[in-house]
């Protein structure tokens, strides 16, 4: 069992200096324990996480800089600095930077189950093709969602 030690993670730094390439974005951990795992993310333009569901995880974004157009449960919304989006198990979500400006937000889920070890995962791939990425987060209970027809 990850036990949540008390402490202080500093600005600008993450657990064990990690540094992890997703999808184009980069994710710094800040804290892991068996109940949530938190990171700080840095989406730069045009970069996203295509439509998904936590099945078994609630997930948070919290906006410190730029804008995120965001497909919430089929609704398109949109999240600016300050805001926090809510991201219930089980709903459909998709994450878009789709401004000419780098988004910097502060993600968690509760609780943490796969999602670490996901991100381990893709980080270490020698290439990050979607279909690759899909088959590996479905080993780790995160399911893409077929891209819309067009």
């Amino acid at each position: 069992m990850l036990v949540m030690p008390p402490g202080i993670t500093r600005a600008g730094e993450g657990i064990d200096n990690i540094s992890w390439n997703i999808l184009g974005q980069t994710y710094v951990p800040k804290q892991v324990s068996e109940a949530s795992f938190s990171w700080h993310a840095i989406f730069p333009p045009g970069t996203m996480v295509p439509p998904h569901i936590h099945p078994t995880q609630d997930e948070f974004i919290y906006m410190l800089e730029g804008e995120f157009e965001l497909m919430l449960d089929g609704k398109m919304a949109f999240a600016k600095p300050g805001d926090l989006v809510r991201m219930p198990m089980g709903i459909p979500h998709g994450i878009f930077n789709k401004s000419d400006r780098t988004v910097k937000c502060f993600f968690w889920v509760s609780p943490t189950r796969r999602l670490y070890d996901l991100f381990w995962a893709i980080h270490n791939m020698a290439e990050q093709t979607p279909a690759e990425v899909v088959a590996l987060s479905a080993k780790h209970e995160v399911d893409f969602l077929p891209p819309p027809e067009e």
